[in-house]
C-alpha cells in the first residue's frame, strides 16, 4: 500500500531550484488533483495506476524532458495553456511583452499583431485583458498554428484570430496599432542550446543566424509598413542584445526607442514608436 507522502519522499529527481515543485507537479497530475491535496491528503492511498503514471512521468523528468511537455500545459499571465513539443514552452519574462504592451496603448479598439505566436501565450493573454482589441497571432509552424487555435477556442477568446504566416508574409497591406514579437534570438553557436529543458525545445522556435539577431532584423526592417503611424514594435531578446537592437530600431527611424529591464537585472525587451 502506497500513500501520498511516502510517493512524495522516495522521489528524486536531479538537484534543482524546482525538483519538489516538479515532483509534486507530476504526482498531482497523475492523481488528477491539485498540488493543496498533496498536503492536505498525506495519508491518501494512490492507486496502482496513479503510481505507475508518476513512475513514467519521473523517468521522463529525470531524462531532462521539461515538465510543461510531460503534462501537456503551463501556465502564462492568468491562462492555462496547453503546450506541445513543436513550440516554445512560455516562460515568465515574456509576461514582460504583455505588460509593456498594456501600458503602451489604452483600453479603447486597437488592431495588434503577434508574429512567431506559438502556443498562442502573448496574444491570448492580450485578447483576455483587452476585449476591444482585435488581435492576430502568426506562426509558419503550422502545428503551432492548430495549437494555438485549440487554445484560442478553449479560451474563447474571439477577439483573437490565429493564421498561418511566415513573419509578415501573408499579411499582405495589413497594418496595426502594436506589433509584438518573442521571435528565436539565440545563436547557433551557443553552448545552452545541448543543455537543460532547452535540448527539447524547437530549434525553430530558438535559433537565429550566427549572431541571434537575423529575425529580429527582419522584423524590424519589415515592421513600418505593418505599422499605422504612431504605432509601436515590442520585442523580446536576450539578456545582452538590448543596444544591438535599439540601434537597429534607430536605424530604421523608430522614435521612443528604450529597453526595460526584467527582474534578473537584464534588458529583456526593447521596443520603439514609428513616426506620427
Amino acid at each position: 500500500m502506497t500513500i501520498i507522502a511516502s510517493l512524495l519522499r522516495a522521489a528524486e529527481l536531479p538537484d534543482s531550484s524546482t525538483a519538489r515543485l516538479d515532483v509534486e507537479l507530476l504526482l498531482a497530475a497523475a492523481l488528477g488533483k491539485s498540488r493543496s491535496y498533496l498536503h492536505t491528503w498525506p495519508e491518501k492511498i494512490v492507486s496502482s495506476e496513479a503510481a505507475l503514471t508518476f513512475a513514467s512521468y519521473l523517468q521522463r523528468r529525470r531524462s531532462g524532458e521539461p515538465v510543461a511537455y510531460i503534462l501537456g500545459q503551463q501556465g502564462f499571465w492568468k491562462l492555462d495553456l496547453e503546450v506541445a513539443p513543436h513550440t516554445l514552452i512560455p516562460r515568465p519574462e515574456t509576461e514582460m511583452l504583455v505588460e509593456a504592451a498594456l501600458e503602451l496603448l489604452p483600453a479603447t479598439p486597437a488592431n495588434v499583431l503577434d508574429l512567431g505566436t506559438g502556443s498562442g501565450a502573448i496574444a491570448l493573454a492580450l485578447a483576455s485583458e483587452r476585449p476591444d482589441w482585435k488581435i492576430t497571432a502568426v506562426d509558419r509552424v503550422l502545428e503551432a498554428v492548430a495549437l494555438a487555435e485549440r487554445n484560442r477556442q478553449r479560451l474563447h477568446l474571439n477577439n483573437a484570430t490565429v493564421l498561418s504566416s511566415h513573419w509578415f508574409s501573408a499579411l499582405k497591406d495589413h497594418t496595426y496599432d502594436l506589433i509584438i514579437s518573442n521571435p528565436p534570438y539565440i545563436a547557433d553557436t551557443d553552448p545552452h542550446l545541448a543543455a537543460g529543458d532547452v535540448r527539447f525545445e524547437p530549434a525553430s522556435a530558438l535559433v537565429a543566424g550566427h549572431d541571434g539577431l537575423d529575425d529580429l532584423r527582419l522584423i524590424i526592417a519589415q515592421a513600418p509598413v505593418h505599422l499605422d503611424a504612431g504605432g509601436w514594435l515590442l520585442l523580446e531578446h536576450g539578456y545582452d542584445q538590448a543596444q544591438a537592437v535599439r540601434d537597429l530600431l534607430l536605424a530604421q527611424g523608430f522614435e521612443e526607442v528604450q529597453s526595460r529591464i526584467d527582474l534578473g537585472g537584464h534588458e529583456r525587451i526593447s521596443l520603439g514608436r514609428r513616426p506620427c
